[in-house]
C-alpha cells in the first residue's frame, strides 16, 4: 500500500483527485491539505510515497513548499500554472495534470509514476525546483524554515548572503536565516543588477552599500548602511564597479 497526500487550496480539486484515486485501491490517502504550511507538516508526519500538489496556493506556493523539504517525495502536479513552469515540468517533473483533467489522464500519470524509481523521482523534483527558481515569480522572495516556523523573506529585505558549509546565511535586519542552497544558486536566481557576488563567499545587495574601501593588496571591503563590512575580492570589485557605474 502506497501513501498519498493531496495538497490543494481548492476543495473541489481535492475531491476530484480523491474520486479518481478510488480506482487505485493500492493507493491510500494519508492526508489532505489546503495550503503549503499544512503540506509540510503532513509530509513530515506521514512520509508519503507520492503527493498531488497544486502550485498556486495562498501563503506559500507549491515550489516553495517543496524547497522546505530535505527529501521531497515524488510529485504529480495538479495545476493551471504559467508557461514557464510548464516547460520546467516537461523537463523534470514525473508528470503534471493541467486542470481540468479526466480519469484517463489521471490514470496515465499514476502509471508513469509507478515506472519511476524513488531516487530518480527525488532527483527530478530537485532539478525541477532549480529550474523553476529562475522564473521572475520565484525570485521575488525566499522561503526558509526557522525551527518549527516558516519564514517568507522578500528579497528587498536581504542585506547580503554568506556561504556557510552546505547552507547559505541570508542576512536581514532581523538576523540571519539558513537555506540549504548554494551560492551559485542564488547568484543565478537573484537579480544581478541588485545582488552582486562580491566575493567567493558573499553576495551583497548593492542598494545597502554606502561606500567601498581598500583593504589589503587588491581586495576591498563594502560598508553597508548598518555598518557591516562585506569582503570584496578583486573580481568582485570589478563586478561592483560595473553595476554601480563607477
Amino acid at each position: 500500500m502506497s501513501k498519498i497526500i493531496i495538497i490543494d487550496d481548492e476543495p473541489l480539486a481535492r475531491s476530484m483527485v480523491r474520486e479518481y484515486l478510488e480506482l487505485h485501491p493500492e493507493l491510500e490517502i494519508s492526508a489532505e491539505c489546503g495550503d503549503g504550511f499544512d503540506g509540510v507538516k503532513a509530509i513530515q508526519q506521514h512520509q508519503p510515497d507520492l503527493i498531488f500538489l497544486d502550485i498556486q496556493m495562498p501563503k506559500i506556493n507549491g515550489f516553495e513548499m517543496l524547497e522546505l523539504l530535505d527529501q521531497p517525495p515524488a510529485v504529480i502536479f495538479t495545476t493551471a500554472f504559467d508557461e514557464y513552469a510548464i516547460k520546467a515540468f516537461e523537463a523534470h517533473a514525473i508528470d503534471y495534470l493541467l486542470k481540468p483533467f479526466n480519469q484517463d489522464r489521471f490514470d496515465k500519470a499514476i502509471a508513469r509514476w509507478k515506472e519511476q524509481q524513488a531516487n530518480e523521482s527525488e532527483k527530478r523534483t530537485k532539478d525541477l525546483l532549480e529550474t523553476a527558481s529562475h522564473s521572475p515569480q520565484q525570485s521575488q522572495r525566499i522561503v526558509v524554515r526557522n525551527g518549527s516556523k516558516i519564514k517568507i523573506i522578500p528579497v528587498t529585505d536581504v542585506l547580503y548572503l554568506e556561504a556557510a558549509d552546505d547552507y547559505v546565511k541570508i542576512h536581514t535586519s532581523d538576523g540571519y536565516y539558513l537555506k540549504n542552497k548554494t551560492m551559485g544558486h542564488f547568484e543565478n536566481a537573484l537579480d544581478g543588477q541588485v545582488f552582486v557576488r562580491s566575493h567567493r563567499s558573499y553576495i551583497v545587495n548593492v542598494q545597502e552599500i554606502t561606500r567601498i574601501d581598500p583593504y589589503e593588496k587588491d581586495n576591498h571591503v563594502a560598508i553597508l548602511r548598518n555598518g557591516v563590512k562585506v569582503p570584496v575580492s578583486r573580481g568582485g570589485f570589478g563586478k561592483l564597479k560595473e553595476v554601480l557605474g563607477l
